[in-house]
């Protein structure tokens, strides 16, 4: 049609989608009802083309380009980076670290552990540092109060589309707001429970020169192992890829199988061992699921 344009969806809220031109405006618009049919429905990061309204009437959606990544919650396309960030407070959640890690190499999202508040504790810095250093993944240490490593991550932001993760109230809307000029509602950490008040609640693809930035809600309930045979979990660790092959048995769990290779590489000091044990404790979850996929 001679009216259609090219956009990017940047909200979706109550069935109406908000889809953002080259040109920088903004075009409220309704998924036409083939999306239904096809069981697809529009993703803010989606590339699209739209009909514009007239008037006051709503314009449509009218073709999803191809994604390059989907993630379902919160529910966003085209992601190329998602950077998962800890901090000394609250204590980091290194299970839903390296949950959010798989999700991201399964779906195709290029990861980097950002760890914010290091004027406060540099700890966590070093952790980070040990856990993580096999997987060969940008990690930097940051402040949103210092402006310490804000021009890397200004780096990595300028990128593609980009989000944020990890457990609220780590600083990820202030870490944003630092780093690109966005003024964001940010959230306190509650002195009494020492968890952050979710303060995000849809997500929307924010623009700010070359930043494209996708404010989410939290993803502390995010569950990627639907359908997962277990025996692939190790897969989605490129720190066990060098010991591939050199266990006796083939496949094995590395859990608590005889001459295991990664196991004997945790004794040795080359494989942590706290890494190593929430492995075990997700391939177990996995097991679990597993079990119960024809219930």
């Amino acid at each position: 049609m001679e009216n259609t344009r090219q956009g990017v969806i940047v909200k979706g809220v109550g069935g109406l989608y908000y889809a953002r031109c080259a040109d920088g405006e903004i075009h409220i618009l309704r998924a036409k009802g083939k999306f239904r049919k096809q069981k697809l429905t529009p993703m803010v990061g989606d590339r699209i083309l739209l009909t514009p309204g007239t008037g006051d009437e709503h314009g449509w959606v009218e073709e999803i380009l191809p994604r390059e990544s989907e993630l379902l919650r919160p529910p966003v396309a085209n992601v190329r980076h998602v950077l998962l960030v800890v901090a000394p407070q609250p204590a980091p959640d290194y299970l839903l670290l390296d949950t959010l890690l798989i999700l991201a190499c399964r779906q195709g999202i290029r990861p980097a552990i950002v760890v914010n508040k290091c004027d406060l504790d540099r700890s966590v810095w070093e952790e980070v540092q040990q856990e993580y250093a096999a997987l060969e993944i940008p990690m930097l240490a940051v402040s949103a109060q210092t402006g310490e490593g804000l021009e890397e991550l200004r780096h990595l932001l300028r990128q593609g589309i980009c989000c944020f993760a990890g457990q609220s109230g780590v600083g990820k809307s202030t870490l944003l707001s630092a780093a690109t000029g966005l003024e964001l509602k940010t959230g306190e950490i509650s002195r009494k429970i020492s968890r952050g008040r979710h303060t995000t609640r849809h997500a929307e693809l924010l623009f700010s020169g070359d930043y494209q930035v996708l404010d989410t809600p939290g993803f502390s309930l995010l569950e990627p192992w639907e359908g997962l045979e277990p025996i692939h979990l190790k897969d989605d660790y490129p720190d066990f890829a060098p010991y591939e092959g050199e266990c006796r048995f083939s496949p094995c769990y590395h859990l608590s199988e005889p001459d295991c290779a990664v196991l004997e590489a945790v004794r040795q000091g080359k494989l942590g061992a706290q890494r190593v044990e929430r492995y075990h404790v997700l391939l177990k979850r996995v097991q679990e699921i597993w079990r119960k996929r024809y219930d």
